[in-house]
């Protein structure tokens, strides 16, 4: 798979082969029994994602993390499956289990009604599982004080015990301390009233073992990326993971020769060995010094030398022909002595770990045997935009712009000129009109020389204020700083041969979701303020609402033309102009920034008409200018 991958290192993660282990597991299930897939620690390194979404097709119902955050992350990136936390949760976290409806372990009543509160503050139900303590001794409460919390929790409004579970402590290697937990677990069961939607005891090992036959839920974990916990069935399950790397360096040592820090290995005889550019850093963990294996061209290589925070070297005696570039295969692969649980084995450490742990500056392969799907990025968290500060989210807009564009100057110019208008301001709230309409109609006025033009302007958008301005100034100058903003909904400009008054500028009526709201005026020598506000509306804030802004004004016959421009970013634009028989012919030049540059345009007898689709979008300053 080289062939397709230019990296220092890498990891490649088979979907096929998750599936595979997913499939053997599930066959030792019982009738009627469910799977809830651990995604916890990115998924032991592969990829909570990625491994999320393969286990839901495969019949997943329910997802395991430890903590709010990695739920977070899950619901941030679309999973909509209920998540288990497995940990306990902090006080801290309870409005974001709630906002992300994450489902956490409960074994304390202090929590349990923390969490009630909130929900009903929320006006929600939260879901828990009860978290028993069988001989773990770890996280859960007692066995013996877990009637009272059961009977505690079920009295607790806002809050639906939809699990009860426990876990194994030793299910690779004593059944007869496993048989008392679940015998323990049984027995707290039969005392109840009745019992919860899940039930769940067993990870994976049990489920191999047979227990947990009563529950109908088990939690599939380390077994589904691969990793033979009990020692018999290393046949049956592939590993999900494998670490590769590219010989940097082949160089030769003489006896005598030693190699690395504190001379902990010295040659014996002539030979030749290799450089791989990663260390510890990159998670290969150090206590492999001396002892750990990799491949080369399919041949066992040792580990010679204490591993570096960058380096490692290997003992290349056994493949003269081996040159710089040649893949290496640090763990996983089809040797079964790189399996991650032999590997650990050579230092008596943990599988779990050296998963979570390796390729920490490694970019994820994902692939279905051979093909690659798709990758993921060196970290081992996706891009998530509240994990930055306002001036560091700017750059790394700026930045992705211009890498996507393959040009510094035109990724700088989008920036700066349409998405930095709606940034200039950290507590600016950014929202958006919808089904725009603007109507504009002109008829004969007492005033000679000018029309009387009625305006009549339709949208929904969020109310961020319970007011807002209505403003006509009789300058450019003037009218630019009404667009800065964010309480006016509407500006007009005046002619300047018309002083500002109620005559020259009446706002008729101006309402939100029908209810007429009250207006105050207030002037200066260029500008007019219609203040729009009403009780009413201050508890409609931070809802979408329908406004209705209808206005009279006067236009000068001598004019040629008639500009509308768009001041917001708007879906849905509607502009029609309604005009005396004299004025024809009227031709509309749009100027739209969007989805759609040059909307249709409907002629009716006196009225011209330009309509885009509901969908289409529309960036501010753009328009239509009616010439005659």
């Amino acid at each position: 798979m080289k062939q397709d991958i230019v990296e220092r290192s890498w990891v490649e993660i088979d979907l096929a082969a998750f599936r595979s282990n997913l499939g053997f597991l599930k066959g030792f299930l019982q009738a009627g029994q469910s799977f809830l897939q651990i995604v916890k620690a990115d998924a032991y390194g592969h990829g909570a994602r990625e491994i999320a979404e393969a286990a839901l097709a495969e019949g997943a119902v329910y997802l395991g993390v430890a903590n709010l955050e990695e739920g977070k992350l899950l619901r941030i990136q679309g999973i909509e499956t209920p998540i288990l936390i497995l940990s306990p949760s902090l006080p801290a976290e309870i409005a974001e289990i709630i906002k992300y409806e994450l489902v956490p372990a409960v074994s304390d009543m202090g929590f349990a009604q923390a969490l009630a509160l909130a929900a009903l503050k929320a006006e929600t139900v939260a879901k828990v599982h009860l978290k028993i303590d069988t001989g773990m001794h770890r996280s859960g409460i007692r066995v013996e004080e877990a009637k009272a919390l059961f009977t505690g929790v079920s009295a607790l409004r806002n809050l639906e015990i939809e699990g009860i579970f426990s876990h194994f402590s030793s299910a690779e290697h004593d059944p007869e301390f496993s048989a008392t937990q679940e015998a323990l677990f049984y027995g707290f069961l039969d005392s109840l009233p009745e019992l919860p939607r899940y039930i769940h005891i067993s990870n994976s090992a049990a489920t191999l073992a047979g227990l947990g036959s009563r529950c109908n839920l088990a939690r599939f974990g380390i077994c589904s990326f691969g990793i033979d916990s009990i020692g018999d069935y290393a046949a049956e399950l592939s590993p999900v993971m494998t670490f590769k790397s590219t010989l940097s360096q082949v160089k030769t040592f003489h006896t005598g020769d030693s190699i690395g820090y504190a001379r902990d290995w010295i040659a014996d005889q002539d030979g030749s060995y290799g450089i791989i550019p990663i260390g510890y850093a990159d998670g290969y963990d150090f206590l492999l010094s001396n002892k750990g294996l990799v491949t080369v061209q399919d041949i066992l290589c040792p580990v010679i030398g204490r591993i570096s925070m960058d380096m490692i070297t290997i003992d290349l005696s056994q493949v003269p022909q081996a040159m710089v570039g040649d893949e290496v295969v640090l763990l996983g692969g089809k040797q079964s002595r790189l399996r991650a649980e032999n590997l650990a084995a050579l230092y008596s450490g943990s599988a779990y770990e050296l998963l979570c742990q390796v390729g920490r500056r490694a970019r994820r392969f994902y692939k279905s045997k051979d093909h690659i799907l798709h990758s993921a990025p060196l970290a081992r968290r996706d891009f998530i935009a509240t994990d930055f500060g306002d001036s560091k989210l700017n750059q790394i807009i700026s930045s992705a712009l211009a890498r996507r564009l393959e040009s510094e100057e035109i990724g700088e110019l989008i920036y700066r000129e349409i998405l930095r208008s709606f940034f200039f301001n950290k507590d600016r709230d950014v929202h958006y009109r919808k089904g725009f309409v603007h109507e504009i109609r002109f008829a004969g006025s007492e005033t000679e020389g000018f029309y009387r033009a009625q305006t009549r302007l339709n949208y929904r958008k969020i109310l961020g204020n319970g007011y807002f301005i209505v403003a006509c100034a009789a300058s450019d100058e003037t009218l630019r700083r009404y667009f800065m903003r964010t309480d006016v909904e509407y500006r007009w400009l005046l002619d300047s041969a018309l002083n500002i008054s109620d005559d020259s500028f009446l706002v008729d009526s101006v309402k939100v979701n029908g209810i007429e709201l009250r207006t105050e005026l207030s002037f200066t020598d260029a500008a007019v303020e219609i203040r729009c506000f009403h009780a009413d509306i201050e508890e409609l804030k931070g809802s979408e609402v329908e406004f209705e802004i209808c206005t009279s004004t006067l236009y000068p016959t001598h004019s040629h033309q008639l500009s509308v421009f768009i001041g917001e970013l708007t879906q849905g634009v509607e502009i029609s102009f309604e005009y005396p028989p004299a004025l024809s012919p009227v031709e509309p030049v749009s100027i739209f920034s969007g989805q759609e540059k040059n909307p249709p345009i409907l002629r009716q007898d006196n009225r011209i008409v330009l309509k885009t689709k509901p969908e289409e979008w529309v960036f501010p300053l753009s328009g239509v200018v009616f010439t005659y």
